[in-house]
């Protein structure tokens, strides 16, 4: 698979199989996702990766946690910016909406929705969960670095045949995630990231989002 497949490919997975992905997989993917660029070669980024029955006792934690506090303990840092303005807005109204219009939920239909939000912190049945998190003296740069190690874990997963689903949803529950892996104070969770096969079968895994023409995202000049 080439670069361009494998990022046309690539898409939010919604819904994957249960089927194991392979320990030495795994390895090898992210042992070639640590060549991503990153300024001055700091390489900012920390992985913490969950499978089996590990992965199973933290989901169950976090099932009893949901019951009482459905929409987590908060996070450290706004998943959106506030005040978001056109075109942005319109462009996440729009993917959200062609979500739930995927799997036949109404925009009223708020049990429905509330059902699919809380698929989330399931990783959508993935049966590996990688958590992203950076040192907290980092800068804008460095958060920068640390999304280009996640998008080479995103297209390479593509080269293995696996699809991935990231995941800022995570960040409302930190404070069970830092406890959990054990996590220092000095890291900051970003997101979580499901990781596995697609059901191809799932009607949710049929949505393709939209892209801005060309024209509106880049200024040609002097060519």
């Amino acid at each position: 698979m080439n670069v361009s497949e494998a990022l046309k490919t690539r898409i939010t997975c919604r819904a994957f199989q249960d089927k194991p992905v392979p320990e030495a997989t795994l390895r090898e993917l992210l042992e070639t996702a640590k060549y991503a660029p990153s300024g001055g070669n700091l390489q900012p980024w920390h992985v913490y990766a969950l499978t089996g029955k590990k992965l199973e006792e933290f989901l169950g934690i976090i099932r009893d946690k949901a019951k009482d506090n459905p929409f987590g303990e908060g996070t450290e840092y706004d998943i959106y910016p506030k005040g978001l303005t056109d075109p942005y807005r319109s462009r996440r109204f729009k993917c959200g909406e062609d979500m739930y219009a995927s799997i036949g939920v109404a925009r009223e239909d708020k049990a429905g929705r509330l059902q699919q939000f809380s698929r989330n912190f399931e990783f959508f049945g993935a049966p590996v969960a990688l958590f992203f998190a950076i040192d907290r003296q980092m800068g804008l740069g460095q958060w920068a670095d640390l999304g280009m190690f996640m998008q080479s874990v995103m297209l390479l997963a593509r080269e293995y045949g696996l699809h991935t689903a990231p995941q800022e949803a995570w960040a409302i529950w930190h404070k069970t995630i830092v406890e959990f892996v054990d996590m220092p104070e000095e890291l900051m969770l970003f997101c979580g990231m499901g990781l596995g096969y697609m059901d191809e079968n799932a009607p949710i895994n049929r949505l393709r989002t939209d892209r801005a023409p060309l024209e509106e995202i880049v200024s040609f000049e002097g060519f």
